[in-house]
């Protein structure tokens, strides 16, 4: 692994950079995970994984996030992080250890939807996969989070924070207030509460996640795609309503009892997942 600085068309973003033993010239697949998260969390592992299937990998800190410098910190915002994720893309042009022109996106949890979004209609990606995909639409997410009034509170909250850059604790065990109030992964210093990990919400994202609509882009995707997901994960609804809208090329493997946090870093989910994804990238990269 290296870690080197991206210069993209955004700014410069800190990444990490996982190269196969053995291999000239791997294509390259772009990694990215969970919201609020930071490279050296989920995405790590499956970099990891990935490189040694022969593939090089690459993980890097969104905007504001870990590692990447930003005026707007801690940003949940789909549009903004899906910006990122094609300026990546077109950055890696200049890194000279990889095939730039065998490029693939692999999406984990809310991040499934950003990498979908930006590699449809992007003729430099070729591939795509998606693991433990969370695409909701407006009206699921409304429901998650309490309903309509619960909703409006939020993105009330999220008017008034904007600017202002107010933050709340986005995971812990005794702060109720915090985004993600005792769950797993997250509250673990041995699997997601890691020293890296920015663990900070900024109330502005309510307004961009609560009205994003990680649909859209199905019908118009062309790249061949694979979802790896489970009924156990946490919005399988999304992934069924995702594939009932696209168009042949997306195609699912359904794995048994896995849940939502035990795809981030459970050594024999994370060897299923990416044993299906190397598969679907080695046919179409």
């Amino acid at each position: 692994m290296q870690s080197i600085n991206l210069d993209t068309r955004l700014g410069t973003l800190a990444a990490n950079l996982y190269l196969p033993q053995g291999v000239e010239n791997p294509p390259v697949v772009v990694v990215t995970g969970a919201w609020t998260t930071v490279k050296e969390q989920m995405p790590a592992v499956y970099a990891k994984a990935l490189a040694d299937k022969g593939f090089a990998a690459i993980t890097f800190d969104f905007r504001g996030w870990g590692r990447s410098e930003d005026a707007i910190r801690y940003l949940e915002d789909p549009s903004r992080k899906t910006d990122d994720i094609r300026a990546v893309i077109d950055a890696l042009a200049s890194v000279e250890q990889v095939d730039a022109s065998r490029i693939a996106g692999v999406g984990i949890c809310a991040s499934a939807g950003y990498m979908l979004d930006a590699i449809a209609g992007n003729s430099k990606i070729s591939a795509a996969a998606v693991v433990a995909p969370w695409l909701h639409t407006p009206a699921m997410a409304t429901q998650i989070y309490g309903g309509d009034e619960q909703a409006a509170s939020l993105l009330k909250a999220a008017a008034a924070a904007k600017g202002a850059e107010v933050y709340i604790e986005a995971a812990s065990l005794t702060n109720e207030n915090a985004l993600m109030y005792q769950a797993p992964y997250y509250t673990e210093n041995d699997r997601g509460l890691i020293p890296e990990y920015d663990n900070q919400f900024n109330v502005a994202s309510w307004d961009g996640w609560l009205n994003y609509n990680a649909q859209l882009s199905a019908t118009s995707l062309e790249q061949p795609t694979l979802m790896v997901a489970s009924e156990a994960m946490a919005l399988p609804a999304g992934a069924h309503e995702y594939l009932d809208a696209a168009k042949g090329n997306v195609s699912a493997v359904w794995l048994e009892n896995v849940t939502q946090f035990d795809f981030y870093d459970q050594a024999d989910v994370v060897s299923q997942a990416v044993e299906n994804i190397a598969k679907h990238f080695n046919a179409h990269l």
